[in-house]
């Protein structure tokens, strides 16, 4: 497909210093256009960027002095000094360790940081998702590594965050599961919080999907693997945009293509593990690493939603859904 046909963003972001990676979209939900994206700057000298909706940097929220963060996700009301508030979790990969900060004012309040991967050979936290458990509203961390010395089974560690008691968020060991083909890595990970799933790219393989409740009694089955066939090269940034019917899409970056593929979140009738290639999105981003995306309506400039993509040049775009989706998706406030 000709560059000329790709999508443009609504918005580019301002840069940020060294290489951007991934995205996550913090929703304001008393005022939707407060919104906030945060996105991880990759580099030994790295940050945590904060942009407002009009891609302008939040100079006062950007907390720098990471060693290379790349990956970074967000939780809504969490349990912590007796109240509930939000969360956004990076992994600090040259460090290995999970850093939380709390939204919007982006105070941390892990003490100092949570370690990952203790005892292993493979210690570089790349990817991170956060998985609420709708029965208990338990805060779960799914991380990723860089290391070919990962093992094949078990690549993924799974951690309960908990408030300490004090105020501060430690990280519990819950269990290491998933499995790699031995190819490339597994960086991008995704959890569906409303249908309990969470996808990762192992890139050169393909999209695997496993329970994210570590007590489901089949958690260690892998469920599917899909988006074998048709990448140019790397699987890599995956989204959800979901519908309350537990409808939607998961979207998976083809990453030296500037494509995104969509696949159906729910899967097909009676099939819920089958996931079809539904449409591919051709978009101005270059070699995105990482996307984030919402269904929710948080200004005019987004109908339908807002997806967020990295893209080279130390930027994020900032995409309308509506203008993914066309005429060949659903679209919030559109069936």
């Amino acid at each position: 497909m000709a560059a000329a046909e790709s999508i443009q963003p609504r918005v580019i972001t301002e840069p940020t210093k060294h290489d951007t990676d991934d995205p996550a979209i913090w929703i304001n939900r008393a005022h939707p256009a407060a919104s906030l994206v945060l996105g991880t700057d990759k580099d030994a000298d790295g940050a945590l960027y904060v942009f407002g909706l009009d891609g302008k940097i939040h100079r006062d929220k950007v907390i720098r002095g990471l060693v290379r963060p790349n990956n970074v996700d967000v939780a809504y009301d969490v349990m912590l000094g007796g109240r509930k508030v939000d969360l956004a979790v990076v992994t600090e990969r040259y460090a290995h360790r999970l850093r939380v900060y709390r939204l919007p004012d982006m105070a941390p309040v892990d003490g100092g940081g949570l370690p990952v991967f203790e005892g292993e050979l493979a210690r570089d936290g790349m990817g991170v998702a956060l998985y609420t458990r709708a029965s208990d509203g338990a805060l779960f961390a799914l991380v990723s590594r860089s290391d070919y010395q990962a093992p094949r089974q078990g690549y993924l560690h799974q951690y309960r965050l908990v408030d300490d008691g004090t105020g501060t968020i430690r990280a519990i060991f819950t269990r290491s599961f998933g499995t790699w083909s031995g190819q490339k890595e597994i960086e991008a990970i995704a959890v569906d919080n409303e249908l309990g799933y969470v996808y990762y790219s192992d890139e050169n393989h393909g999209i695997r999907k496993y329970h994210a409740d570590p007590a489901a009694d089949d958690a260690d089955e892998e469920l599917a693997v899909f988006g074998r066939d048709g990448f140019t090269e790397d699987r890599e940034g995956i989204s959800i945009y979901k519908f309350p019917n537990g409808t939607g899409y998961v979207l998976v970056s083809d990453q030296q293509s500037n494509t995104f593929r969509v696949f159906p979140r729910e899967g097909l009738a009676g099939r819920p593990h089958d996931h079809p290639l539904r449409k591919i999105v051709p978009l101005a981003t270059l070699e995105s690493d990482g996307s984030d995306v919402t269904s929710a309506a948080l200004s005019p400039v987004f109908p339908g939603g807002l997806f967020v993509a990295m893209s080279h040049g130390r930027v994020f775009h900032f995409y309308a859904w509506a203008d993914l989706a066309g005429a060949d998706l659903k679209s919030a406030g559109r069936p």
